[in-house]
C-alpha cells in the first residue's frame, strides 16, 4: 500500500510570531497554548470556512486576515482599552523593538493591573504571503524556512471580528523599508489619519512595563 502524502498546510506560524507562544515573555497577547495546537486548529478552521474564501484584505496585497472565534481560552483579554479622563493618568510609555534587529520606537500603553479589560471573543490572525516573508527575511539577512502560501505573523485577541487600525508608528516602521524590519509599504495618508483617530482614543494593554 502506498504511503499517504502529507497534506500541505496553507497557514504556518512564522518565527516572528513565536514570541506570542512564549509564556516567559510577559506579553499581554501571549496565547498560552502550544504552537502545534494553534497551527493545527487554525488550519482546520480555515479549511472549514472555505480556504481562501475566508481571507479578508489587509493594508497591502500581501497581507490578509482571518477572523475566528477565540478557541485558545477565556484567559485572553482584548488588547486595547479606551482612554478616559479616569485612566489617562495611568498611561505609560517606553521605547520598544519587536526583535533584536529592529530599531526601538516609542510606544504608549496601560499596564493590565491598572485598567479593566474585556475578554477577547475573537482572534485576528494576520497573514503575510510567502513571497513577502521571503523578501523581508532576505533584507534582514535571514531565510524563510517554509513554503506554505501564508505565514502567520501576528495574532490579535480582540472584541470584534474586524480589523483594528494599525498603530501609526507601525505604519512609519513599514515605510522605513524591509532593512529596518518594515514591509516597505509607503504611508497612505487616509489610512494613517484613521489610525491616528483610533489610537488617540485607545491604548494597548501589556502585562508588565513594556512589550
Amino acid at each position: 500500500m502506498a504511503a499517504k502524502t502529507a497534506v500541505k498546510r496553507a497557514l504556518v506560524v512564522d518565527p516572528f510570531c513565536y514570541r506570542q507562544f512564549d509564556a516567559a515573555a510577559g506579553r499581554s497577547d501571549a496565547l498560552g497554548c502550544a504552537r502545534e495546537f494553534f497551527d493545527a486548529k487554525i488550519n482546520e478552521l480555515y479549511e472549514a470556512a472555505g480556504g481562501e474564501a475566508a481571507l479578508v484584505g489587509g493594508y497591502a496585497p500581501f497581507c490578509k486576515h482571518v477572523f475566528v472565534r477565540n478557541f485558545v481560552g477565556a484567559h485572553l483579554q482584548a488588547g486595547a482599552v479606551r482612554i478616559t479622563p479616569e485612566n489617562e493618568g495611568l498611561l505609560r510609555s517606553s521605547y520598544e523593538a519587536r526583535t533584536a534587529e529592529e530599531l526601538p520606537v516609542l510606544t504608549r500603553f496601560f499596564r493590565r493591573r491598572d485598567v479593566a479589560t474585556s475578554g477577547a471573543e475573537w482572534l485576528d490572525v494576520i497573514l503575510y504571503s510567502n513571497a513577502q516573508i521571503v523578501e523581508e527575511n532576505e533584507a534582514m539577512g535571514g531565510k524563510c524556512e517554509y513554503d506554505a502560501p501564508w505565514g502567520i505573523v501576528s495574532v490579535k485577541p480582540q472584541s470584534g471580528d474586524s480589523e483594528q487600525p494599525m498603530q501609526p508608528i507601525t505604519m512609519m516602521r513599514n515605510a522605513l523599508g524591509k532593512e529596518e524590519g518594515g514591509s516597505g509599504v509607503a504611508l497612505d495618508r487616509e489610512q494613517y489619519a484613521a489610525s491616528v483617530k483610533f489610537w488617540t482614543a485607545h491604548a494597548t494593554v501589556v502585562d508588565d512595563d513594556g512589550q
